[in-house]
Protein backbone atom coordinates (compact mmCIF):
# COMPACT_ATOMS: atom_id res chain seq x y z
CA UNK A 1 0.00 0.00 0.00
CA UNK A 2 2.84 2.38 0.82
CA UNK A 3 4.49 1.76 -2.57
CA UNK A 4 1.21 2.53 -4.33
CA UNK A 5 0.87 5.84 -2.48
CA UNK A 6 4.43 6.83 -3.37
CA UNK A 7 3.86 5.87 -7.01
CA UNK A 8 0.64 7.88 -7.13
CA UNK A 9 2.36 10.94 -5.65
CA UNK A 10 5.17 10.60 -8.20
CA UNK A 11 2.66 10.44 -11.05
CA UNK A 12 0.81 13.51 -9.75
CA UNK A 13 4.04 15.51 -9.50
CA UNK A 14 5.13 14.37 -12.96
CA UNK A 15 1.78 15.29 -14.50
CA UNK A 16 1.72 18.66 -12.74
CA UNK A 17 5.13 19.47 -14.13
CA UNK A 18 3.81 18.92 -17.66
CA UNK A 19 1.04 21.51 -17.62
CA UNK A 20 1.22 24.00 -20.41
CA UNK A 21 2.97 27.31 -19.98
CA UNK A 22 0.68 30.31 -20.15
CA UNK A 23 0.32 31.61 -23.70
CA UNK A 24 -1.28 34.83 -24.87
CA UNK A 25 -4.64 34.17 -26.51
CA UNK A 26 -3.68 35.95 -29.75
CA UNK A 27 -0.57 33.78 -30.10
CA UNK A 28 -2.58 30.64 -29.37
CA UNK A 29 -5.20 31.41 -31.99
CA UNK A 30 -2.64 32.36 -34.64
CA UNK A 31 -0.74 29.09 -34.29
CA UNK A 32 -1.78 25.76 -35.81
CA UNK A 33 -4.75 24.21 -33.94
CA UNK A 34 -3.99 21.23 -31.72
CA UNK A 35 -5.51 17.86 -32.55
CA UNK A 36 -6.11 14.37 -31.24
CA UNK A 37 -2.78 13.72 -29.50
CA UNK A 38 -2.81 16.97 -27.54
CA UNK A 39 -6.46 16.34 -26.68
CA UNK A 40 -5.49 12.92 -25.34
CA UNK A 41 -2.70 14.47 -23.27
CA UNK A 42 -4.94 17.24 -21.97
CA UNK A 43 -7.54 14.64 -20.98
CA UNK A 44 -4.92 12.69 -19.04
CA UNK A 45 -3.70 15.73 -17.12
CA UNK A 46 -7.16 17.33 -16.73
CA UNK A 47 -7.50 16.79 -12.95
CA UNK A 48 -4.09 18.35 -12.29
CA UNK A 49 -4.66 21.32 -14.59
CA UNK A 50 -8.13 21.82 -13.12
CA UNK A 51 -6.71 22.15 -9.61
CA UNK A 52 -3.99 24.51 -10.83
CA UNK A 53 -6.53 26.58 -12.78
CA UNK A 54 -8.45 27.23 -9.56
CA UNK A 55 -5.51 29.22 -8.23
CA UNK A 56 -4.22 30.93 -11.37
CA UNK A 57 -5.79 32.55 -14.41
CA UNK A 58 -2.88 31.69 -16.70
CA UNK A 59 -3.55 27.91 -16.90
CA UNK A 60 -6.50 26.42 -18.76
CA UNK A 61 -7.44 22.74 -18.82
CA UNK A 62 -8.88 22.80 -22.34
CA UNK A 63 -7.11 24.13 -25.45
CA UNK A 64 -9.01 27.03 -26.99
CA UNK A 65 -7.29 26.63 -30.34
CA UNK A 66 -8.24 23.04 -31.26
CA UNK A 67 -9.37 21.32 -34.43
CA UNK A 68 -12.80 20.36 -33.10
CA UNK A 69 -14.01 16.78 -33.10
CA UNK A 70 -10.67 14.99 -33.03
CA UNK A 71 -9.38 17.10 -30.16
CA UNK A 72 -12.61 16.53 -28.24
CA UNK A 73 -12.41 12.78 -28.89
CA UNK A 74 -8.82 12.68 -27.62
CA UNK A 75 -9.73 14.72 -24.53
CA UNK A 76 -12.63 12.43 -23.61
CA UNK A 77 -10.55 9.32 -24.33
CA UNK A 78 -7.70 10.63 -22.16
CA UNK A 79 -10.03 11.41 -19.29
CA UNK A 80 -11.66 7.99 -19.70
CA UNK A 81 -8.31 6.24 -19.60
CA UNK A 82 -7.38 8.17 -16.47
CA UNK A 83 -10.56 7.21 -14.66
CA UNK A 84 -10.58 3.67 -16.11
CA UNK A 85 -13.73 4.34 -18.11
CA UNK A 86 -17.26 3.38 -17.22
CA UNK A 87 -16.84 -0.30 -18.06
CA UNK A 88 -15.11 -1.04 -14.76
CA UNK A 89 -17.90 0.71 -12.85
CA UNK A 90 -20.47 -1.36 -14.72
CA UNK A 91 -18.65 -4.63 -13.97
CA UNK A 92 -18.35 -3.69 -10.30
CA UNK A 93 -22.06 -2.84 -10.10
CA UNK A 94 -23.07 -6.13 -11.72
CA UNK A 95 -20.70 -8.07 -9.45
CA UNK A 96 -22.11 -6.51 -6.28
CA UNK A 97 -25.68 -6.96 -7.50
CA UNK A 98 -25.19 -10.67 -8.27
CA UNK A 99 -23.66 -11.30 -4.80
CA UNK A 100 -26.49 -9.57 -2.97
CA UNK A 101 -29.25 -11.53 -4.75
Amino acid sequence: MKKQAILMMLIVVLMASCTADPVELTKCVSEKPVGFWMGLWHGLIAPITFIISLFTDSIEMYAVNNNGGWYNFGFVLGAGILFRGSSKAGREYRRKRSHSA
